[in-house]
């Protein structure tokens, strides 16, 4: 029996409905006690802003260690880095804007994803599967065969789910720009979700009928 082997590729994009952000804050000061206060102080005005519907906080962590210059300390440093998931539009903007008014270290994103891409993957499969029959019927009529049917089929690579394109598609690091004081400014900045495209690959074994 005479088989003919392909590799089908499938795109099929959503909207994006989940946003992380990354931020960093970070304080400084002669002893370690003094630096965990400062730095409390710091996300004071922000902790309340992550208990609300439409963001949860993925995770939070701590440190604290000496600073080090030229090999003798001078000084503690406390720092608090946070991931947060978004799932409400309308609190992105809002929240993005508390995060930066509080003087980040750093913030990162948003980075886009979807929360089940259930449905755009079926769509994705389905056209890696019509990509590969094609290739497939393009071998046979060049052998003046026609194609029989499909033999064995098994996935060539895991897509992921990746944002297609828009500010925050991949991951961004947010400065502080100069003027902003609320969410109304940084709704400037374009953190409208994003569309996200699932990737699928497959490869196929047909029979050749004779």
């Amino acid at each position: 029996m005479t088989e003919v082997v392909t590799q089908g590729t499938g795109r099929a994009s959503a909207r994006a409905d989940r946003a992380v952000l990354r931020v960093a804050y970070s304080s400084s000061a002669p002893t370690r006690a003094e630096a965990v206060a400062k730095l409390s102080s710091q996300v004071a005005a922000i902790e309340p802003l992550l208990k609300r519907d439409g963001v949860s906080v993925d995770s939070r962590r701590l440190a604290v260690h000496a600073d080090w210059q030229k090999q003798k300390q001078v000084g503690c440093r406390a720092e608090q880095n946070y991931q947060l998931s978004v799932t409400d539009p309308e609190v992105l903007a809002e929240l993005a804007g508390a995060l930066i008014a509080a003087e980040p270290a750093r913030l990162d994103g948003p980075t886009w994803s979807l929360s089940d891409d259930t449905e755009p993957r079926k769509a994705a499969q389905r056209a890696a599967v019509a990509d590969a029959r094609a290739r497939a019927v393009g071998y046979a009529d060049a052998l003046g065969r026609e194609l029989g049917g499909l033999l064995r089929i098994s996935d060539a690579e895991v897509g992921g789910a990746l944002p297609r394109s828009g500010y925050g598609g991949a991951e961004a690091a947010v400065a502080a720009p100069a003027g902003i004081r609320s969410g109304q400014d940084v709704k400037r900045l374009n953190l409208e979700p994003q569309d996200v495209t699932v990737t699928t690959r497959c490869v196929t074994n047909w029979k050749l009928a004779d």
